[in-house]
């Protein structure tokens, strides 16, 4: 639906207030939904075209009785596209269509100019709708039970990819060297002979069955992959026994999950990007005085915390605003690291005024994990209350457990890497000279729910047809759990 001509003149406003500002992003279009329009859109992640699955409506039916109860009300959606695609519902008055527009804008800046970004499709939206095409090809082709079972399967693995990789090769290349004397990699050792003797001291079926042997004992030493592989998805891609349209399915599932990990990768720093220049805009340029009352409830909704949980919004512009005041007063570097004053270290303004150059560096590129370990100070911890809770049996409630800046940082890191969830590698393909798949958790203080971790194998056994291994730690004891296709077992290490 066309924009209105009074929001589309609201967005020419809004839009000339965030360039004013220094924010660079790709043309916008805006469209307008009903709550009905908006909330299927949202069970699809924003695309309005995804391939058909029960997933999505079970979501939709979520979002619809959340918004009938009047549990949650989706203000906005934008997709990280070129051109970008934003979303604004059709009941929202003109002060909260100025707002959504104005965080539509400083996402459209984060998505632009991050760094995390820039190996992700700009053509998303198309992309979708191809994948939504294939996959329905292969419904009236197999069956639509036997290919939504298989999505079923790949959803549950999608996570388990290399967030990393399309900013480094981790796989050596293997070079061919016309140094290399082929003469010198034989070895199976001749005996020497005379010429007319060579095919009776040598015979060539013995020298290559000898050869043949040579070749599966290394293979047999040298494991693969031959460094673990954290990309277990492609793993299974290029190495399981699978169907070529089963292949195609889960490429494009893999293809999904690297365009959404910069989201997850970002959400702090994007929610508070967005936050911080829609109360900018708001507030210094856009909001005139009879929208004021509707503007603060608004914007009290969005920043508002929960005692147990974090709030990306809230803190996400309180560390950018952080960040800006601290490089207008000069609040860095070794001098005032040094300093042991607490009144004086409160009281300190260089008035450098390098405040909005450092934000937009930070935006360019910082991810969520760099920018809390980078930014977030002792200072900054005690002024929000940031906490660490635990569950208290006697109480039979949440409590307050720490308050240590380290321990506040640290446990905020912990569920911010890999998105909380556990690193698994694969470590073997051939375990035990059986063709069986052996992974590994990379055990890093929180142990897996060996409930997942069971179903997860089922699944990766399903695709890879032979027994699958899976080596973690459970209550500080080495575990191996083991799935063959019909049973679960588990042995100590």
């Amino acid at each position: 639906m066309n924009l209105p001509p009074e929001l589309k003149r609201i967005q020419e406003e809004i839009e000339g207030y965030a360039r004013d500002y220094g924010l660079d992003f790709c043309e916008t279009i805006f469209e307008i939904l009903d709550f009905k329009q908006l909330n299927e859109v949202a069970s699809f992640m924003g695309f309005p075209n995804r391939f058909p699955h029960w997933r999505f409506g079970m979501e939709y039916e979520r979002l619809s009785k959340s918004y009938a109860y009047g549990l949650h009300k989706i203000y906005e959606m934008v997709i990280n596209n070129d051109p970008c695609y934003a979303y604004l519902l059709q009941c929202n008055n003109y002060v909260d269509q100025k707002i959504v527009m104005a965080h539509v804008y400083g996402h459209g800046d984060f998505f632009k100019n991050n760094f995390w970004f820039s190996k992700t499709n700009r053509k998303m939206m198309d992309e979708m709708a191809n994948h939504a095409t294939k996959v329905r090809k292969y419904i009236d082709k197999y069956g639509y039970n036997e290919v939504e079972e298989f999505i079923d399967i790949c959803l549950s693995i999608d996570d388990l990819i290399d967030r990393h990789a399309p900013f480094i090769e981790r796989r050596g290349r293997k070079v061919a060297s016309d140094l290399l004397d082929p003469e010198a990699e034989q070895t199976v050792k001749k005996i020497k002979s005379k010429d007319y003797m060579e095919e009776f001291i040598n015979p060539p079926d013995f020298m290559e069955l000898q050869q043949r042997k040579i070749e599966e004992d290394k293979l047999k030493k040298r494991g693969y992959p031959e460094a673990p592989e954290k990309d277990v998805v492609l793993f299974l891609i290029e190495n399981a026994p699978l169907e070529n349209w089963q292949r195609e399915i889960l490429e494009l599932i893999r293809e999904e999950s690297y365009y959404f990990a910069p989201q997850g990768q970002t959400k702090i720093m994007n929610e508070g990007w967005a936050t911080y220049w829609h109360s900018k805009i708001m507030t210094q340029r856009a909001l005139r005085d009879s929208e004021l009352i509707d503007y603060a409830d608004h914007h009290s909704g969005t920043v508002a915390t929960q005692p147990t949980r974090i709030n990306p919004y809230k803190l996400g512009l309180e560390l950018f605003k952080d960040i800006e005041d601290r490089w207008n007063r000069g609040k860095f570097g070794k001098e005032y690291e040094e300093c042991d004053n607490i009144e004086t270290k409160k009281s300190w303004d260089k008035d450098l005024g390098l405040g909005r150059e450092k934000i937009f560096e930070v935006r360019k590129i910082y991810n969520d994990v760099t920018f809390i370990d980078t930014f977030m100070t002792e200072e900054f911890c005690e002024e929000q209350k940031l906490f660490v809770y635990k569950y208290s049996p006697e109480q039979e409630a949440y409590v307050i457990s720490d308050r240590d800046f380290r321990k506040v940082k640290q446990q905020l890191l912990f569920s911010l890497t890999n998105f909380g969830q556990p690193f698994i590698f694969v470590k073997e393909s051939n375990y035990e000279n059986r063709g069986e798949l052996y992974l590994y958790h990379r055990h890093e203080g929180i142990d897996l729910k060996v409930d997942y971790g069971k179903e997860t194998l089922r699944n990766i056994q399903t695709i890879w047809t032979r027994p699958v291994y899976l080596e973690t730690v459970v209550e500080g004891r080495g575990k191996i759990f083991k799935f063959d296709g019909e049973k679960h077992s588990e042995r100590n290490l």
